[in-house]
């Protein structure tokens, strides 16, 4: 995707005040919900609770972009439309969740790291085939000042890699940029 595309999603998404519904639950956090109001998680009744969140009346006036999940892009409403182009048909831009998940970082107790590098250029290939138009990472940032503790927003580097050149420049001037806002 080239900046002037991504531009363009990112503006269609907050246009007239419009916001993100993030849909992008795991099935173990999902099934946590379902579980507090007694309904058993399988595969058919979080495909039926996400197609009564997508087939809201007048969804389309408030959302701009639904951020969607691994098994959530891949499936479909109860007419066969998948969900990808139920939203696009409703004028709402999928997009999905592209970590894998938060660990505990090693050697460094109570931080956690957010998982998905390896592999991401493939699973950015193809969820950009079933419909995704942008995609979210989640970082876990602790309470610490991750601007002042520079050891703590280096992850990148000692992956080194997968992504690393698409990544790095955006990731330190981020850094740079808020460092130099609390040096003021």
């Amino acid at each position: 995707m080239d900046v002037q595309e991504l531009e363009r999603v990112a503006e269609a998404i907050v246009a007239d005040g419009k916001g993100i519904l993030a849909a992008d639950e795991s099935t173990g956090t999902i099934k946590k919900s379902f579980d507090s109001i007694e309904v058993e998680s399988t595969a058919e009744t979080r495909r039926a609770y996400r197609e009564l969140l997508f087939i809201t009346e007048r969804a389309e006036e408030f959302i701009g972009g639904v951020i969607l999940y691994d098994e959530t892009i891949r499936q479909h409403a109860s007419d066969g439309t998948p969900f990808p182009k139920l939203l696009e048909s409703k004028g709402i831009i999928p997009g999905i969740k592209v970590d894998t998940g938060a660990k505990p970082l090693a050697l460094a107790a109570g931080e956690t790291v957010t998982e998905g590098l390896d592999g991401l250029r493939e699973r950015l290939a193809e969820y950009r085939e079933l419909g995704a138009r942008f995609a979210k990472w989640r970082a876990v940032i602790s309470v610490a000042n991750v601007f002042d503790e520079r050891k703590l927003n280096h992850h990148p580097r000692w992956r080194m890699g997968v992504l690393r050149e698409e990544c790095e420049r955006v990731l330190r001037d981020f850094f740079a940029s808020h460092r130099a806002a609390a040096d003021e």
